[in-house]
């Protein structure tokens, strides 16, 4: 786990290409690369203002970038709170990635970024992430459309202190 670097780019953007990351996270046919080069500055802001953020997943035995997790505060009115989330390559599924980087997260949302709750934000089907939170030991707590997503409602995961 680490920060986002810009040699990240190309695979960062084939990781949001593959079908089953863009069926499962509903990522538009248009998502591009200036939109990933977006996403990942936009999660080295979330660092340097709110003093939490998502990391980029880098595989030990390759080095190579599989993903990203961490923590997840937009500027939206009806967001729920400090998220823990996590999106990984394919060729990584099942692997344990996602628990392992989803409980670090866990912890550093706690201990250091002081929340008293914890969200996660996941569409009903997406159930491989239902099961990463519920090892995590969050919570179902309702289901509701968000302001940026308003075709699905999203089920809103929590997890006390």
């Amino acid at each position: 786990m680490r920060a986002f670097r810009h040699g990240d780019l190309d695979a960062y953007f084939a990781l949001f290409s593959t079908p089953q990351v863009r069926s499962s996270l509903y990522i538009p046919e248009s998502f591009d690369p200036e939109q990933a080069w977006a996403q990942m500055a936009l999660f080295l802001g979330q660092w340097e203002l709110r003093g939490a953020g998502l990391w980029a997943l880098e595989e030990k035995e390759t080095g190579r970038l599989v993903g990203r997790a961490g923590l997840y505060h937009p500027e939206r009115p009806d967001w729920p709170g400090l998220e823990v989330g996590w999106a990984l390559h394919p060729d990584v599924w099942g692997l344990g990635y996602a628990t392992e980087a989803g409980a670090r997260a866990v912890e550093y949302g706690f201990d250091e970024a002081g929340a008293e709750r914890l969200f996660s934000c996941i569409l009903p089907e997406n159930k491989r992430s239902q099961a990463v939170a519920r090892r995590l030991g969050f919570n179902l707590l309702e289901e509701r459309v968000l302001s940026h997503f308003p075709e699905k409602p999203h089920g809103i995961w929590f997890l006390d202190r």
